[in-house]
């Protein structure tokens, strides 16, 4: 497994495309398949949950509407937290292959990874159905770390300004760019 240990107070520089980016301190790869696997599993639970409650007192009929409502919400959360499980650990899981692949950490990692847990998840369907899929998990995948992206920009901006409004206080210097990646370093365990 690729062992990289992320930590550190100002994370890891990474060019892009052009673009300078931070990559937020992450557990190591096993660690995170885990991590990702469990949270997914709680989001759609607790997700689906709200959703399924709302919709099962829609459909029950008087004087049995919050009853309806729970037993829906009994019944398909579970498996709504299911699926989302699957997706955050095979996403998770591909993110990790492609990373220690690739040799690096960046934002087409995440992007790859979003194209190929698609494709992978209607691979029953057939391969223009898994083509599709992939081609949709990775456009959504580009909106998602793209947003992500220009947030961090955005807040990191406003950061700055705050710091320069504070008399006497410094703010820490933005990253340069030629800064890119380290190496991290490689431990392979058995």
């Amino acid at each position: 497994w690729f062992m990289a240990s992320h930590k550190g107070s100002s994370g890891i520089n990474a060019e892009y495309g052009g673009l300078l980016l931070r990559i937020m301190d992450r557990d190591p790869c096993p660690q995170r398949i885990w991590g990702d696997l469990g949270g997914a599993y709680a989001m759609g639970c607790l997700g689906g949950g709200l959703w399924h409650l709302i919709k099962g007192s829609y459909a029950s009929r008087r004087g049995y509407k919050f009853i309806g409502g729970l037993s829906a919400m009994r019944k398909r959360a579970p498996v709504l937290g299911g699926n989302f499980a699957i997706w955050g650990g095979l996403f998770s899981t591909f993110d990790c292959l492609i990373a220690h692949g690739r040799g690096r950490e960046d934002l087409a990692n995440p992007i790859l990874a979003g194209a190929v847990t698609g494709a992978v998840l209607s691979a029953r369907a057939g391969i223009r159905a898994s083509t599709r899929s992939g081609i949709i998990g990775g456009v959504l995948l580009i909106f998602i770390e793209g947003a992500a992206h220009f947030l961090q920009v955005y807040s990191e901006k406003q950061q700055h300004e705050a710091f320069d409004q504070i008399p006497g206080a410094s703010a820490p210097p933005p990253p340069s760019s030629n800064e890119t990646l380290k190496e991290p370093s490689k431990e392979l365990k058995v």
